[in-house]
């Protein structure tokens, strides 16, 4: 957990009973909304990384842009979308992963990285880990090296950053949740 973790985690918004009854969903926009959250948000991630000589942040379609981007700006390396299929205009890879009611996949431009690229693959939160860990798949098949898993939410009780840490990723979150909480 970051510096910032307690106090980030009291400033996301738990609301209860959506998009389904008995789901608490943690909502990150009174985060983005209050400015100095946000930047202790971004200054956790680049204390973080700072030293890790990153080439590029590769970021989760569509929130793991919010904070990917300010990342890659502060950490002074390459942004690299992975979009949701059919986003991307270029000739592009694919993974397929596993949602609780059929599957998704995710989609890279072929010409993202280079051979042996140090990755930071982002994204807001991790339930069971389906996204990010298709997402760190396909950067390690286009040639990049995942340095690590980084997220602001971490819902452990959903055992995702387990599934993605098995798999051989690592996993930083900001904070998490527990189902109770």
């Amino acid at each position: 957990m970051s510096i910032y973790g307690d106090y980030i985690k009291s400033v996301i918004r738990t609301v209860p009973d959506w998009p389904q009854p008995g789901v608490n969903f943690r909502d990150i926009t009174p985060l983005l909304q209050n400015s100095a959250a946000f930047r202790k948000l971004v200054d956790s991630f680049v204390h973080r990384y700072q030293e890790m000589d990153l080439d590029a942040i590769a970021a989760i379609d569509a929130r793991g842009f919010i904070v990917g981007a300010p990342l890659a700006y502060e950490l002074g390396c390459s942004f690299v979308p992975v979009r949701k299929k059919g986003k991307l205009p270029f000739k592009t890879i694919s993974e397929t992963y596993t949602l609780e009611y059929g599957e998704a996949e995710v989609e890279l431009h072929s010409d993202a990285f280079r051979e042996g690229d140090r990755i930071l693959v982002v994204d807001d939160l991790i339930a069971t880990g389906g996204t990010m860990l298709a997402a760190a798949k396909l950067i390690t098949r286009s040639g990049g090296q995942v340095v690590e898993t980084a997220t602001i939410v971490d819902l452990p009780d959903l055992n995702g950053a387990d599934r993605i840490r098995e798999a051989g990723y690592n996993v930083f979150a900001v904070c998490s949740f527990t189902e109770d909480e």
